[in-house]
């Protein structure tokens, strides 16, 4: 019987998930003869990793660069979602917070509307003659050229991937048992202490949890990147969207869809070691 519910399951799997991968390595290690037969190849990758001047040196190369500057904002997003979205995952989780509910539901609402329209709306906003400029000009305050920036695109980040730093943590607070903050209580710990000892290592998880929906998407966007950071800002993700949709060239982007899975699952890998070394070492101390 088991089987039988989990037979659609499988099939699922296998069609969205199995075949997209196997096909992504396929268009990644082949090339197309001038006879029309597929035959295997590691010229995309030696070109990836080469960029446009091999001569130059290896982290200064075209596609590198990308990469670098992909991982770059993908980790300030992370940092800064986790630095605002801790404490507001600690308030919703305490016991003294009475508007949980309504806060809940007014953080979560934006996440109903269309990812791309939520994304647009920054650009009414941080135009010339947007509200944040018309704000300064009010307030006698010089204008800001912060659209087609990093630092537009890395808000159009936070802004759109937050929640994904903020429900995980909250989920992993509210299962925290009271009876071990109380027992650390009565033992005369203080409230610091209780946090580091206590609240923190057990919210790890949920840390976790949040470090990967924020990072992961941030390092494959294209879509805040295209639309903050103008046609000619590049990260991983546009690079994928103009090989596949533009240039045509299905095996190249492959290539950099494949190096972008390495990047994920390595930062997956180093996630996950440090949460297991940090719940361990906290066993022990306990």
């Amino acid at each position: 019987m088991k089987r039988l519910f989990v037979g659609p399951y499988i099939v699922w799997l296998a069609i969205f998930v199995v075949v997209p991968l196997f096909l992504v390595v396929y268009y990644a290690f082949t090339t197309i003869a001038p006879d029309g037969q597929a035959t295997f190849t590691t010229a995309h990758f030696i070109q990836f990793f080469q960029g446009l001047t091999p001569n130059e040196p290896f982290f200064q190369r075209l596609y590198i660069r990308v990469a670098v500057h992909s991982v770059y904002l993908a980790f300030l997003s992370t940092v800064i979602c986790f630095v605002l979205g801790y404490p507001l995952a600690y308030i919703l989780a305490s016991k003294g917070f009475r508007d949980k509910s309504f806060l809940l539901f007014m953080f979560i609402a934006p996440m109903w509307m269309n990812f791309l329209v939520r994304t647009y709306a920054w650009l009414t906003i941080l135009e010339r003659h947007g509200l944040v400029n018309t704000i300064l000009q009010q307030l006698g305050l010089p204008i800001i050229d912060i659209l087609f920036t990093d630092a537009a695109v890395l808000l159009g980040m936070v802004y759109n991937f937050l929640p994904f730093m903020v429900l995980p943590i909250y989920t992993s607070l509210v299962r925290i048992d009271n009876k071990l903050i109380e027992a650390a209580q009565d033992l005369g710990a203080s409230p610091a202490h209780v946090f580091l000892r206590v609240i923190f290592p057990l919210s790890i998880p949920g840390v976790v949890s949040g470090i990967t929906m924020v990072f992961m998407p941030g390092a494959a966007t294209f879509i805040i990147s295209n639309l903050l950071g103008g046609a000619q800002y590049f990260l991983l993700g546009n690079l994928i969207e103009q090989q596949f949709l533009r240039v045509g060239n299905w095996h190249f982007g492959a290539v950099v869809a494949v190096v972008l899975m390495i990047l994920m699952i390595v930062s997956m890998a180093v996630l996950r070691y440090f949460d297991k070394s940090e719940l361990q070492e906290e066993g022990v101390r306990v």
